[in-house]
């Protein structure tokens, strides 16, 4: 009987290594993170257009949310905000119906990633309440848009899972499913743009 232990690593295109159980920060690269998201399809795959909808895109759309329904707002809760689902790149995107069946040991694998993720960007470890919860409002318009435009939901039907959103439209979101290679490379220019405004944020602090 082989005795080799299990192989609890993921190799990354950038060539890291990372452990899915104990990740470092050191193994975290935004390359595989835009690479992986845009190749994980939103929904199980079940939405309509000739491409998946993918995390990636998804990202983006719940950034450009939170962005319009909490101006003025910093830099870093916009970063937290696009990489609120970045553990995906690893563990991919379990629909919800099925992340409560699983329980606990998934949460507590994405609460690590998610850690490790934000502080190889010197990014709070976790998002506090108040911000976890403007998230969470942001990803729950975006699943009704999903919902109602890509995965076949009724109005009707998404109101009763996701509620209406307010203040927001479909047509102010990048809602059309995007090639894969196309949604890695606006997720990437978004962080960078991100970060350059984290950056400037920086200097004007210090310069106080």
């Amino acid at each position: 009987m082989s005795t080799r232990a299990a192989r609890a690593w993921q190799r990354m295109l950038s060539g890291r290594r990372l452990d899915l159980l104990d990740p470092s920060p050191l193994d975290v690269e935004i390359s595989d993170i835009a690479h992986g998201l845009a190749r994980v399809a939103r929904w199980n795959g079940q939405t309509r257009g000739d491409h998946a909808f993918s995390v990636a895109q998804h990202c983006l759309v719940v950034e450009e949310i939170f962005r319009r329904c909490n101006e003025p707002c910093t830099a870093e809760a916009l970063q937290m905000t696009l990489l609120h689902d970045a553990p995906e790149y690893v563990i991919g995107d379990m629909i919800s119906p099925f992340k409560s069946v699983v329980g606990g040991d998934y949460k507590a694998v994405e609460q690590r990633l998610e850690a490790a993720v934000h502080l190889r960007f010197g990014l709070p470890p976790h998002p506090s309440r108040e911000l976890k919860a403007l998230i969470k409002k942001a990803d729950t318009i975006a699943a009704f848009f999903e919902a109602t435009e890509l995965a076949g939901f009724s109005v009707a039907e998404a109101r009763k899972f996701f509620g209406q959103p307010r203040g927001i439209t479909c047509d102010m979101l990048p809602i059309e499913p995007m090639p894969a290679t196309e949604a890695q490379q606006r997720f990437l220019d978004r962080f960078h743009e991100i970060e350059a405004e984290r950056a400037a944020d920086k200097r004007a602090s210090k310069a106080s």
